[in-house]
């Protein structure tokens, strides 16, 4: 777990819900068009295909009507910045059930009856209702907030792979980038760095000498998907100095020890 704790910005539940059904839908119809040959090829995620990628996102995404059905938890166990550094414990357990649930049908099946359980359940559940979820019983309103980065990133995973250029609904990309930013700020306290990543979040973090006016002395800025893969590991922190996709200046503005967040 992080060492230190931030205070939790707000996101607007009604923006949070309406942003992960629209990514969801931009995924769906994405996966609908794909061949077998195109669910048969490579992901940058180890041994997953497209199929299994494609899967993940089924369940991920199901998730939330899969801890509706249950019973609520007697209380909070996760607040939502713990999420990101809570996740890399059930790396294994995930894939086993990635490769289950991508085997037991068609993509199209899956998220049909993903969306058909969201649109169900989703409408009449409060934002407060704490759902027992693989890491911890979160907030609904915080555990919609964490679909929308296993979206934008399984998203921009399924892009590469296969060159379908998917949608990232704006929202949805804000709210991942913003998250997985200060994310950053709880692994790293202080404020002698400034990450700006426009136009979502600015995050200031690394122990060290604390600016009090102008443009302070370390800064660190890209753009949201950059960021995000980066912060997810997609993308390692020289690679994307080479390619100019992350400008940095100052002595503690190097983040790769720091990177990546989420394992």
């Amino acid at each position: 777990m992080p060492p230190a704790k931030k205070r939790t910005r707000s996101y607007d539940p009604v923006k949070i819900r309406a942003a992960v059904l629209a990514q969801f839908e931009n995924v769906r119809q994405a996966v609908g068009t794909l061949t077998p040959e195109q669910l048969a090829l490579p992901t940058r995620l180890g041994d997953w295909r497209v199929r299994d990628l494609a899967g993940h996102i089924a369940m991920v995404v199901g998730a939330v009507g899969r801890s509706l059905e249950q019973p609520e938890p007697a209380r909070q166990e996760l607040d939502l910045l713990d999420w990101p550094f809570a996740t890399v414990a059930f790396a294994g357990k995930v894939s086993d059930d990635t490769k289950e649930i991508a085997a037991s049908g068609e993509p199209e099946e899956l998220y049909v009856r993903t969306a058909a359980r969201l649109a169900e359940l989703l409408p009449a559940a409060s934002d407060g209702r704490l759902l027992a979820t693989r890491v911890g019983a979160m907030r609904l309103g915080d555990f919609l907030v964490t679909r929308t980065v296993e979206l934008i990133v399984h998203t921009d995973d399924l892009n590469d792979a296969t060159g379908l250029g998917i949608p990232y609904e704006r929202q949805a990309l804000a709210a991942c980038t913003r998250l997985l930013a200060d994310a950053l700020a709880v692994k790293a306290p202080g404020a002698s760095t400034e990450v700006r990543v426009p136009p979502f979040a600015v995050v200031q973090c690394v122990e060290g000498p604390r600016h009090t006016r102008g443009t302070p002395p370390n800064v660190v800025e890209t753009d949201p998907l950059t960021w995000i893969r980066l912060a997810t590991g997609r993308t390692g922190w020289a690679e994307a100095l080479d390619a100019a996709k992350v400008s940095a200046s100052g002595e503690r503005a190097d983040l790769s020890a720091l990177l990546p967040i989420l394992g």
